[in-house]
């Protein structure tokens, strides 16, 4: 009988979702966007029989491995795939963890339906996880080579700063430079839509936190920004991917679900960081701050090996 109900909500939501596709998803850039767009395009033909023989299973299969690489509209159609039990089997709690996935990137047909389905399911799918990496955290691994030369490229007086300040607080500076790169292009006056400030980009919560007074302060800037690294490096046991991934959407993102955030802004700058860093595995202070309880639920299937 509920189920009977929401199907006026669910296909009203779902054809909003479609028409507003193109000003609602998140805009093909490039070679990932493209990726992503065949991804959808094949998954939609599976699901309709459009063009080939249909098949939803194969469908859900394809939308969320778009899911996973950040697409909106592959979260939000599986989603939908969910709320219908349609080549799956029907869950409004993991209906609602692609419908939050997909409102959290702006989509807002799926903000609409998250008001239908209820409460996101705690655990995520198996095809949301990410493969596991050639090399684990905390563990020892051969590092390659940075692929940026910052000395070449930041300020002066900005290199030496960080150079000096990050051993003081156990972050390689490289892995410093790199946020700063990202996040500010090394200008110490940037403010983000977001109200994050200067050097490491700071949100005034990050800087009452660890007792920045004056953000586009260089100095009290990069103190702030190490600081949080170091925890983060501690509280993620040296694994650079969930740092950074955590750096830019938050440790709560990193934690829920399971690894790196399914945003393409966050997925690229984990990419941008570790090809900048050179390796994957960072050296922590186990008594900086204890792990995350989410860690053992993090990739287990290498993580606790």
């Amino acid at each position: 009988m509920r189920f009977s109900l929401l199907l006026p909500l669910l296909m009203a939501a779902f054809c909003a979702a479609v028409a507003a596709q193109g000003q609602d998803a998140t805009p093909d850039g490039a070679a990932d966007g493209n990726q992503l767009a065949k991804l959808r395009l094949e998954a939609v033909a599976y699901e309709h029989g459009e063009g080939v023989s249909r098949n939803p299973v194969l469908a859900a299969t394809l939308y969320c491995k778009g899911a996973r690489l950040g697409d909106a509209q592959a979260q939000y159609n599986l989603g939908w795939m969910y709320a219908n039990g349609r080549g799956v089997a029907r869950s409004d709690g993991l209906a609602a963890f692609f419908f939050q996935a997909a409102a959290e990137q702006g989509l807002q047909a799926a903000q609409r339906m998250l008001k239908v389905v209820g409460v996101p399911a705690a655990e995520i799918p198996d095809c949301m996880r990410e493969p596991a990496p050639p090399t684990a955290a905390g563990r020892p691994t051969e590092a390659a080579l940075p692929s940026v030369d910052y000395r070449a490229i930041a300020p002066p007086k900005i290199f030496d700063l960080v150079t000096k300040m990050a051993p003081q607080y156990q972050v390689e500076p490289q892995l410093a430079l790199a946020i700063i790169a990202a996040e500010s292009n090394f200008d110490s006056r940037a403010l983000s839509p977001r109200n994050a400030q200067g050097l490491m980009q700071l949100i005034p919560q990050t800087s009452a936190r660890f007792n920045v007074r004056n953000p586009y302060d260089a100095v009290q800037n990069i103190r702030g920004g190490l600081t949080y690294l170091r925890w983060l490096l501690a509280y993620f046991e040296g694994d650079v991917a969930l740092v950074a991934a955590a750096y830019n959407a938050g440790e709560g993102k990193v934690e829920r679900y399971r690894g790196v955030p399914p945003y393409p802004e966050t997925r690229a700058y984990v990419q941008r960081i570790l090809k900048s860093v050179g390796t994957s595995a960072h050296p922590f202070d186990e008594t900086v701050a204890r792990p995350s309880p989410s860690l053992p639920l993090i990739r287990p299937s290498w993580r606790l090996k």
